[in-house]
């Protein structure tokens, strides 16, 4: 098949050549690369079996995973994959209304998930498969290459600014995707490097294990922080890398206060903004390793590239104002900042962010069906951000976290970054309150915040306008965040509001509850 990706041959090329070298491993149990490519091979095998009958498995039928991080979930993925199939990967701690949302948007009705979760997927209507069921299958027969054109896998946006939206990728654009990742590895692992994840692995998890045991390397894959399993990884010879965006590296460094590691080469850190404070707290835990990139559900990483040392340069440099940086981008993607009216803005004009790339989206599906994206088309990203005088990306924010406040612009991560470290390393979200008198008031909510931050937010803020200075400080005991660990200000803005009521006018202030 001419333009086919050749999924299948690829896995059994890597079990041939490492066989029993340990391929992922979640700190308990471990798989082999000849046993991943055995169970992937059943898997694919029976999912074209199964396509025979009613309406059939063809190249880019979506087939849903619910599978926890841990040893099955690379090995689940890969059989999907290699069957031709669009793996539609769901989060394993989604609720019951979020599983049926996105069967309505994917159309699957076939979930592969633990046997535990048999009785409850099939309750919501779906036809689940137990992964147990499939055992391992050494003679399974190479299956043809895969269009590169057809839907291959189908991610869900964090539904951060409204309902969750499902993004498709094709077979080629994830091929396109593993190739550039590899291509930019700091360092290119091997033998006995192993990789350290933490956050699900239907997100930014899967294409770093992707891109470890292309190289013969070691995943290990943990569901969440744990304390209990990560003794095992981390004490005598910790991982080569890390891929710990900035909640889980602060959850990391958390358990171990004070503590030094040496031979981490990489922090693999995005999806939010990494701070000078929790910076400088991982490069004394493990030296000036961490690594920034840019990425987002529509277009697989790598986007920008910021590399440990650029990173370490650049927290060096003085604030000016327009953002957090993000890097170059990565090769193959092409930046532009864009103003109001959609026209290209020069360096150091902040906007909104627009992408295009060759391992973009497919298209988005929403409640009103598939929209393809246009060939050659730009990817509005609802970031805001510039790109400075040396060319690399900077951010500001989300346009739609923008708060207006008696007349000014006010963007919550300006606030944000000059909190950096005011409630003893601690997160800090900044957002608005409806108000009739100033359009929206500012608040600031600290997560479990130490005595007195009230006051170190305050010293911090002498570097602001006045109008974008915060008129009440609360703390909450945990800040409502998404599967990927990004904190979701609108239910944050809720939660402050369940307990507090806002006294409207000049002066305004947030007032607790009374009982009810």
């Amino acid at each position: 098949m001419r333009d086919g990706i050749a999924w299948s041959n690829d896995l059994l090329t890597l079990a041939a050549r490492f066989a029993g070298r340990v391929a992922v491993t979640d700190g308990v149990a471990t798989m082999d690369y000849a046993t991943l490519s055995a169970r992937a091979h059943a898997l694919a095998h029976r999912l074209r079996a199964a396509g025979q009958h009613a309406a059939g498995l063809h190249p880019g039928t979506p087939v849903a995973t619910l599978v926890p991080n841990g040893i099955d979930a690379p090995w689940v993925s890969c059989g999907v994959t290699i069957a031709g199939a669009a793996e539609v990967a769901v989060n394993a701690h989604s609720t019951d209304a979020e599983i049926l949302w996105y069967a309505e948007l994917a159309g699957f009705r076939r979930i592969l998930a633990p046997a535990a979760q048999a009785a409850r997927l099939a309750a919501l209507g779906l036809d689940p498969w137990p992964i147990e069921d499939v055992a391992p299958d050494p003679g399974a027969p190479a299956l043809p290459p895969v269009p590169e054109d057809a839907w291959g896998r189908i991610i869900f946006t964090s539904g951060t600014t409204g309902r969750p939206k499902a993004i498709v990728h094709t077979h080629g654009g994830r091929w396109t995707a593993h190739l550039l990742q590899r291509a930019v590895l700091p360092f290119t692992p091997g033998e006995g490097d192993r990789v350290l994840l933490m956050t699900p692995f239907v997100h930014g998890a899967s294409l770093i294990t992707a891109a470890w045991l292309e190289q013969g390397a070691e995943v290990v894959l943990q569901d969440g922080v744990r304390a209990d399993r990560l003794a095992s990884v981390m004490e005598g010879t910790p991982p080569a890398a890390i891929f710990a965006p900035p909640t889980v590296l602060a959850k990391l460094l958390s358990l171990y206060p004070g503590r030094r590691f040496e031979g981490v080469r990489v922090i693999f850190c995005g999806t939010a903004t990494l701070t000078r404070d929790l910076w400088q707290r991982a490069a004394d835990a493990f030296g000036p390793v961490v690594r920034v990139t840019y990425g987002m559900s529509e277009c697989f990483n790598p986007i920008t590239v910021l590399e440990p040392a650029e990173v370490q340069a650049a927290m060096a440099e003085a604030d000016d104002g327009l953002g957090a940086h993000l890097g170059w981008p990565a090769p193959g993607v092409e930046v532009s900042i864009r103003g109001e009216d959609g026209a290209a803005l020069p360096h150091g004009e902040p906007g909104e962010i627009f992408l295009r790339a060759r391992h973009m989206t497919a298209g988005t599906i929403t409640a009103a069906g598939f929209a393809a994206r246009p060939a050659g088309g730009w990817h509005r990203t609802g970031d805001l951000g510039a790109i400075d005088a040396r060319g690399r990306l900077r951010l500001s924010g989300r346009a739609a976290d923008l708060m207006k406040t008696g007349g000014y612009r006010v963007h919550p991560a300006e606030i944000e970054a000059a909190l950096d470290g005011a409630a003893g390393g601690q997160a800090i979200c900044v957002l608005g309150i409806p108000s009739d008198y100033w359009g929206e008031v500012v608040v600031a909510v600290a997560e479990t915040p130490p005595s007195g931050w009230e006051d170190a937010a305050r010293e911090r803020l002498s570097v602001l306008a006045r109008a974008k200075h915060p008129r009440a400080f609360i703390a909450l005991p945990e800040l409502p965040r998404n599967a990927q660990g990004k904190v979701v200000r609108a239910r944050v803005r809720e939660a402050v509001l369940a307990g507090h009521v806002l006294e409207d006018g000049p002066h305004p202030r947030l007032a607790a509850r009374g009982p009810t």
